[in-house]
């Protein structure tokens, strides 16, 4: 097959599959001898595990350690289910910060309600923000 069958196939750009040939997810191909690419059925296998991987939040960095393992005949579920794990830890703490968020977001809207519009200098900018935290927010870091 030729990088436009196996895009449409797959449902990728052909940018995205040079893409993931330049950093090693996928081999690089048999070239014809018009030059080519060819590729086979193997590639459109991996390209759906690719997709699959990324939707279960693993990054391309990660696939990448999955499909190097694999490559040099070992069975990577183990190390899948530690990536799984990991990624399920952070989107629990993840959870956790939006609730928070979610909160401090709520006591910022309440505020607003009873604060007046005309008193705010413009030393504090938005008399809202600038008002003292509520608890839950009291130790929170800066966001870029």
């Amino acid at each position: 097959m030729r990088i436009g069958e196996v895009a449409e196939a797959v449902g990728v750009p052909t940018a995205t599959i040079r893409f993931y040939e330049r950093k090693g997810l996928l081999p690089q191909p048999h070239r014809g001898p018009n030059g080519y690419r060819e590729y086979d059925n193997s590639t459109l296998a991996t390209l759906a595990f690719i997709r699959n991987a990324q939707a279960a939040g693993l990054t391309l960095v990660e696939i990448a350690t999955i499909l190097d393992l694999r490559r040099e005949g070992a069975t990577p579920c183990g190390h899948v289910q530690d990536l799984l794990a990991a990624k399920l830890l952070d989107v629990q703490q993840r959870q956790r910060e939006l609730v928070t968020l979610e909160a401090e977001l709520g006591h910022l809207i309440r505020l607003s309600r009873r604060l007046d519009p005309a008193d705010c200098s413009d030393e504090a900018i938005c008399h809202i923000i600038a008002h003292p935290r509520s608890p839950s927010r009291a130790g929170a870091t800066v966001q870029e």
